[in-house]
């Protein structure tokens, strides 16, 4: 089938290149019928999987992945009401884009307090056991290693993904950003590996540097970083860009309701309000899952800025450090 630049006559036409042209293909968008806001990355199931339009796409081979960090949300609130469903999403209760008050957005029928720290969702115990039914939570807008069509993923971080110290050279998100600002390094300008904690059954994610991006990488990487894909990664909750439509508000819930607990930021539980709902267990990942496994595309390049090779050495040494002072420990 022809593509586009070949009706329009080959890569010679300046017309196909114009931003009225590209303008133009939100018809087909629309006529397409898209699903969703755009594509992310999910990690349930404590497996990286790629899902377009509420629809996983690919399930990366390995528990380890590649990506550069183009952008990131200030860490943001969510509260999902009612009993965990893994068949049905549905857009949270409330939320909050700053964790100090609910975002403007939120239906009055829904909101749980005019103040994120006077919320009754945000008291230990709320949740399951002693945790709070109200999450914290991070978006990152990211590029995946050698990715030749530069797609950008939304990438939600989950609050055991983000806080806590670094333990034998492995780093929570907070800890990783603050190790590479002692080192002067956007963390935009390299490769991040991101890996699973082997040794707890709710996903939760590790940071590391592998190398810096040479001058070509980070020229996309910052286009990236200010495209509109980039924007609606950061705004949109995991519903929106999965495409689930805005249901009826449902009666507010009792501030004694505890919310059901779930397997990651990806599962969104089905909004159905209970006067006491009882938890129950997280999903068990389907092991017949027949989806054929693909591993993710990565291409190392062999030309390195020389400072940029300097700062990362630091950073990885410091690492080899780290897990040295362990092993004597």
């Amino acid at each position: 089938m022809s593509d586009a630049m070949t009706l329009f006559g080959g890569d010679g036409n300046s017309l196909v290149s114009s931003d009225l042209f590209k303008s133009l293909l939100e018809t087909n968008k629309t006529l397409a019928g898209s699903g969703g806001g755009g594509p992310r990355i999910s990690i349930k199931g404590g497996r990286f999987r790629e899902i377009i339009g509420g629809t996983q796409a690919r399930l990366f081979k390995g528990d380890k992945i590649n990506l550069i960090i183009v952008n990131a949300a200030p860490l943001a609130r969510t509260y999902y009401e009612g009993v965990y469903d893994p068949n049905n999403s549905a857009p949270p209760a409330c939320w909050s884009a700053d964790t100090r008050v609910p975002s403007p957005d939120v239906p009055e029928d829904t909101k749980m307090s005019n103040s994120c720290s006077t919320c009754p969702m945000n008291i230990k115990g709320s949740g399951q056991g002693d945790s709070r039914a109200c999450r914290f939570s991070q978006r990152l807008a990211v590029v995946l290693e050698g990715d030749e069509d530069n797609v950008v993923y939304q990438m939600q971080l989950p609050a055991t993904s983000i806080f806590g110290e670094a333990q034998k050279g492995l780093m929570g998100m907070q800890a990783y950003a603050k190790l590479l600002g002692t080192h002067n390094t956007p963390i935009t300008a390299i490769v991040t590996e991101v890996s699973f904690d082997e040794d707890t059954e709710t996903p939760k994610l590790y940071f590391k540097p592998l190398r810096p991006l040479d001058e070509d990488e980070l020229r996309v990487a910052v286009a990236a970083r200010d495209s509109e894909e980039a924007k609606a990664a950061l705004a949109m909750t995991v519903s929106q860009m999965d495409g689930v439509k805005e249901k009826a508000p449902a009666p507010k819930a009792k501030a004694k309701a505890k919310a059901a607990p779930v397997d990651d930021e990806d599962e969104d539980p089905k909004s159905k309000p209970k006067p006491k709902p009882k938890p129950k267990p997280a999903p068990v990942e389907d092991e017949d899952e027949d989806e054929e496994e693909k591993p993710v595309k990565r291409t190392a390049k062999a030309t390195h800025a020389a400072k940029a090779e300097t700062d990362l050495a630091g950073i990885i040494g410091q690492w080899d450090d780290e897990d040295d002072d362990d092993d004597d420990k």
